[in-house]
């Protein structure tokens, strides 16, 4: 079996973190063999274990052994190895990511409150300050997180991309539930994946812009912004009061405000001019608004009851007639498809208004 193994010290890592490096070290190594060859594996081998040996007991005849094997390699051969050994460990630091998060989350499965959690927060403001001074504090509260761009960030999107599905393959493979099937379809796609990584060239060509920060930047918002920041309202909310969380209105009102440089900092550099910045505002105000938009129109088709069963609102039947003058011709469409559903035509017909609102149509605001 060919690997690329991460057994210095096996003791102190894990059983399942090491099932798991030692799963990714078995596939880059098969990658690096069909692609790179095996005498750059073999070169990684002697370089890895000499490094091992090393690190077990310092002496200068070992150090010199991994200065030996170092001064071997021509340009070609020293870039490739370079290469691969960043591959490993960014697979290593994914490993160690997940497992984190893990355990996490076994810990988080008791009826003791996780040290450091919201819901271990919670409980230690109300023990010392009281109710009345959390919720005053929380009504308070305003945090404004800025985005900044890293012009001197080197690794492309596509690898931060290739290492997210990497992840999610990791996650997959964490279910207790998956089937055989399953799990060679994992192994065949986490294959897929290093096999990208490795044939990715991982240095950026050209200089990015501005506005290729901007944009990177908005794919990250996609993975993690628009993503935790609910998630994270929703763990105080339950934190707060857990036996109603999800009947009633939040118990705080919203308090992250984030902001953006991306585009738009004014610090010395020529290329960030007012047009590139609204240019940067404008990215920006698509980009947040087609995931709202999409996240709205997922929410409507979940909200299939009808009228007959679930009466609505007062307000919300309000609501829906304006929006339904605003919006004529959708609302005309929503009625003929969905005529006794009118929570549903209601979410359906904000989602037509963010889209709207995107393309800055005439009517995108009630009057």
């Amino acid at each position: 079996m060919v690997e690329i193994r991460h057994d210095d010290r096996p003791g102190d890592i894990p059983a399942p973190l090491r099932r798991e490096i030692r799963l990714l070290g078995e596939l880059l190594g098969r990658v690096l063999i069909e692609v790179g060859g095996a005498d750059l594996y073999a070169d990684l081998e002697r370089l890895r274990v000499a490094a091992i040996r090393f690190r077990r007991r310092e002496t200068n005849a070992r150090r010199r052994a991994i200065l030996d094997i170092v001064a071997g390699f021509g340009p070609d051969r020293a870039w490739a190895v370079a290469r691969a050994f960043t591959v490993y460990f960014q697979l290593v630091n994914l490993a160690e990511e997940h497992h984190r998060v893990r355990a996490l989350r076994e810990r988080g499965g008791g009826d003791a409150p996780v040290r450091h959690s919201l819901r271990d927060a919670v409980g230690e403001i109300r023990g010392r300050e009281g109710e009345g001074f959390l919720r005053a504090l929380l009504r308070d509260l305003e945090i404004a997180p800025v985005l900044t761009a890293h012009p001197t960030e080197a690794r492309r999107r596509a690898i931060v991309e290739t290492l997210w599905r990497i992840g999610h393959q990791l996650e997959r493979l964490d279910d207790p539930r998956r089937s055989r099937g399953e799990e060679a379809d994992i192994r065949r796609r986490l294959l897929e994946e290093i096999t990208g990584l490795w044939t990715t060239d991982p240095v950026r060509t050209a200089r990015l812009t501005p506005l290729d920060e901007v944009r990177a930047a908005m794919a990250l918002f996609d993975q993690t912004i628009f993503r935790v920041i609910p998630a994270f309202y929703r763990e105080l909310d339950a934190a707060l009061g857990p036996d109603d969380v999800g009947m009633r209105p939040p118990a705080f009102p919203s308090f992250l405000r984030y902001g953006s440089w991306v585009g738009g900092d004014r610090d010395g550099n020529p290329s960030v001019t007012s047009e590139v910045t609204r240019k940067a505002v404008d990215i920006q105000f698509d980009h947040v608004l087609r995931g709202l938009e999409a996240a709205t129109r997922r929410i409507a088709r979940s909200l299939a009851a009808s009228e007959h069963e679930v009466r609505p609102s007062g307000d919300l039947l309000a609501g829906l007639e304006d929006d339904e003058r605003t919006m004529p011709r959708q609302a005309v469409d929503q009625r003929r498809k969905l005529p006794d559903a009118p929570h549903r035509r209601k979410l359906t017909l904000s989602a037509e208004r963010l889209a709207a609102t995107r393309r800055h149509a005439p009517g995108s605001y009630p009057d």
